[in-house]
């Protein structure tokens, strides 16, 4: 008898880690735009190494994108709890998490972010401000142009004049294309973006310098503007108790995949924007370059306007915050 029960006992001690062993974290995701976006696939990717990697700490479970939830819904979903973790542009948020004005406008990238202090800051104000956890600054470095489906045109101070057109608004650069441009916009999410420049609705919309073939925007824009602006500003966000909950080796594996992917989506997001330039010219599509005094009051009131409006907010909010110190962090 004695020496069954000391079986029983052994084999009841030796199967408790085996099980604790296989305890998995999971976590439900979504992404802003359609998963054949440029940007999407980037995540997509990070995913798939997560789970493939992670195998037995944890796996994240793919809903959908915009199709699954409107893009502009899913941060608040975030934020109570619905999903677990979100894709999306900072932008998207920032009239909770006014710092993401700071990501927009900046002139640095994910990786320098995470050396500088940067990183720090926003995690902060996303934890403070939102609830949620920013896990990475992912596809950043790359910058933006307004695109146009006919030629633009200059003041007579050689400024982009925008009066007559009809121009696209989105939460990234609103300020900016109202504020300094003067441009009466259109507010839409991007995947109306196709059918709006079929219907000759929008003229002018800011985009990326990739992802425009993605939606078949080329067969209607024909101009790019240069100067380029602003920054990419996608990130993951997560819901901050469900993070608090995740098993220690589980947040510090996501944490050091997220940071592998920062550095790789830079090398991949500049490759495809080398091809993607070509294959646009190859299409037809003109650049439409303002003088370079011109370019540097255009880039200098993109910067000015996103800070403007990131003040008035952060002024308004009940949340601690430190202005000059953001802006310091993300314009070295």
């Amino acid at each position: 008898m004695i020496r069954r029960l000391l079986g029983a006992a052994l084999a009841i001690a030796l199967a408790v880690p085996a099980s604790v062993s296989l305890a998995q974290d999971k976590l439900t995701a979504l992404h802003s735009f359609p998963a054949n976006w440029v940007y999407s696939r980037s995540f997509l990717n990070f995913v798939k190494k997560v789970n493939d990697e992670g195998k037995g700490i944890v796996e994240i479970t793919v809903r959908g994108g915009p199709e699954a939830m409107g893009m502009f819904e899913q941060p608040n979903a975030v934020r109570n709890g619905v999903v677990d973790m979100v894709y999306t542009p900072c932008a998207f948020y920032a009239a909770a998490v006014p710092e993401c004005d700071a990501v927009s406008a900046s002139s640095i990238d994910g990786p320098t972010s995470r050396k500088s202090g940067a990183y720090d800051a926003l995690n902060d104000a996303h934890m403070k401000r939102m609830g949620v956890h920013y896990l990475g600054w992912f596809d950043s470095g790359i910058r933006f142009h307004l695109w146009s489906t006919k030629e633009m045109k200059t003041d007579a101070q050689g400024n982009l004049d925008v009066k007559g057109f009809k121009v696209r608004g989105n939460p990234i650069y609103n300020a900016f294309l109202t504020n300094f441009l003067g441009a009466q916009v259109l507010n839409m999410p991007s995947t109306d973006i196709y059918t709006a420049l079929e219907r000759g609705t929008i003229e002018i919309t800011g985009w990326t310098e990739i992802g425009i073939m993605d939606a078949n925007w080329d067969k209607h824009l024909k101009f790019r503007l240069d100067p380029k602006f602003f920054s990419t500003d996608l990130g993951v966000i997560i819901n901050a108790k469900k993070w608090a909950s995740l098993q220690p080796k589980t947040r510090e594996f996501l944490t050091k995949m997220a940071i592998e992917h920062e550095v790789a989506s830079i090398a991949d997001m500049q490759q495809i924007r080398d091809r993607e330039i070509a294959e646009l010219e190859k299409r037809g599509v003109k650049t439409f370059a303002l003088g370079a005094e011109a370019s540097k009051r255009f880039i200098a009131g993109a910067s000015a306007a996103a800070h403007a409006r990131m003040k008035e907010r952060m002024d308004k909010a009940s949340v601690p915050n430190d202005y000059e110190k953001v802006v310091k962090l993300f314009t070295p």
